[in-house]
């Protein structure tokens, strides 16, 4: 079996920021040489998410209202504060960022088939910052024959 890896490093303008990442694990896939395995995508960092799913901007909003929903944080542009949650007291700011990692996840596994990502029709990779403005690492490991 062989392996790949490949990193990728975000700073987002925003505290939470969408980013479509399919077109940078299907060229780590294709540098990879992999005909037949899986790839794992995997944020590095506790206050992000990875998921597949639909690349539609109304769909985009709406995760983004519930993640909100269910973990409240400040606005993105951080325009309103968020609820004190016992997080902060340990200094941090980004309590709703933990939560909303536990709510998206922070990693995917994408069967390789014929040296390419085998995803379904509208089945899209994002990668979901929730506490951003600084730079946060993804891993993207293909393994496989």
């Amino acid at each position: 079996m062989k392996s790949h890896t490949k990193y990728l490093t975000f700073n987002t303008a925003q505290r939470r920021e969408l980013k479509r990442i399919t077109d940078d694990v299907a060229e780590a896939v294709r540098a990879s040489d992999i005909r037949e395995g899986m790839v794992l995508v995997s944020a590095m960092h506790i206050t992000a998410g990875v998921f597949i799913n639909d690349n539609e901007p109304g769909l985009h909003a709406d995760i983004e209202e519930w993640v909100q929903r269910v973990a409240p944080g400040p606005a993105a542009d951080d325009s309103k504060p968020g609820p004190n949650y016992r997080h902060h007291r340990s200094g941090e700011d980004n309590g709703d960022a933990h939560l909303k990692n536990l709510l998206i996840g922070h990693q995917i596994i994408v069967p390789i088939t014929k040296g390419a990502l085998d995803l379904g029709p509208w089945q899209q990779i994002f990668y979901f910052e929730f506490d951003g403005r600084r730079p946060k690492r993804l891993i993207i490991k293909a393994m496989g024959e």
